[in-house]
Formats: C-alpha cells, sequence, structure tokens
C-alpha cells in the first residue's frame, strides 16, 4: 500500500489554508493600517482644530487680560495722582497757615483787623475771642465767625479754586 500517511494528504490543503489565512491577514492588516492612519489623520485635524480654538480664546482672555491690567493700572495711576495732589494741597495748606500765625505774632495789629473784622459781621456786640490755631473766633446770638488762621487759610484757598492745582502742575 503506497498510500501517504494522513498528514503528507493534508499537507497541500494545510499549505492552501495557510496561504489563504495569510493573504486575509495581510488584507485585513492592511485595513486596519488604512483604518489607523485615518483615524489618526482625524485625530491630528481634530487636534489643530482644538489647538486653534485654544489660541483664539487664549488669545482672547489675553487680550481682556491685558485690558483689565491696563484699567487697573491707570486707575492705580489716577489715585496715586490724587493723593499727590492731595498730599501737594495739604501742604500748601499748612504752609500758608504757618506763614499766617508769623504774621500774627510779628504784627499783633493783624489780629486786631481779624477781630474788627469780625465786628463787621456780626455787630459790635460780638464777643470776639483768640481762636486756638491762631486768628480769631466770634460769636453773637445764633451766629458764629470763625477766622481762626486754618479757616483764613481755607477761604483763601477757595477763592484761588482750581487754580490753585497750577501750583503742582508740570
Amino acid at each position: 500500500m503506497n498510500a501517504e500517511p494522513p498528514s503528507d494528504a493534508l499537507r497541500p490543503v494545510r499549505a492552501e489554508l495557510l496561504r489563504t489565512a495569510r493573504t486575509d491577514a495581510d488584507v485585513i492588516l492592511s485595513e486596519a493600517r488604512r483604518d489607523a492612519d485615518r483615524t489618526l489623520a482625524a485625530a491630528r485635524t481634530e487636534a489643530e482644530a482644538i489647538l486653534g480654538r485654544a489660541r483664539q480664546d487664549g488669545a482672547a482672555d489675553g487680550r481682556a487680560a491685558a485690558r483689565q491690567e491696563l484699567t487697573r493700572a491707570r486707575s492705580a495711576a489716577r489715585n496715586a495722582e490724587l493723593a499727590a495732589r492731595g498730599a501737594a494741597y495739604a501742604e500748601l495748606r499748612r504752609r500758608i497757615t504757618a506763614r499766617l500765625r508769623e504774621l500774627c505774632q510779628a504784627d499783633p495789629a493783624y489780629g486786631e483787623q481779624l477781630a474788627a473784622r469780625a465786628r463787621s459781621l456780626l455787630g459790635p456786640d460780638a464777643r470776639v475771642v483768640g481762636h486756638p490755631d491762631g486768628g480769631v473766633l466770634a460769636t453773637a446770638p445764633g451766629r458764629v465767625v470763625d477766622l481762626g488762621l486754618p479757616a483764613v487759610t481755607d477761604r483763601a484757598l477757595e477763592r484761588i479754586g482750581s487754580d490753585a492745582e497750577a501750583l503742582w502742575e508740570p
């Protein structure tokens, strides 16, 4: 009996099945690679779109933050300027009051002129006393006239008005 052993008789079938399996595997692998490439390309496109939107959002956020920072800086600068002007005004007021005090101490006639002014405003029966900060304070029934040196200084500065700011403007 020359019959081939069963294993040898199936060899061509096994070889054909193996060849078909390899071909099918190559086709499946090739399709899988194409699918993976398409998926990867789509993911890259989506990632670029997301990145582009993120850049736009970031730029918009940056512009908004820059506007807020500019507004804050302008406000801080304005507050600093107003504080400096307030300090300059207070110093001017202090110096004027100090100079008036020097004048009153050097010339008693100045204090007498303030008392005469108070009597002219309130009448000859006004009670006139020295002000604790220099100058005079006059009272009459229901009325008070403050001619203390700080009040005199304030009135003088009020008369000058906004022109006083020219003293510290560049």
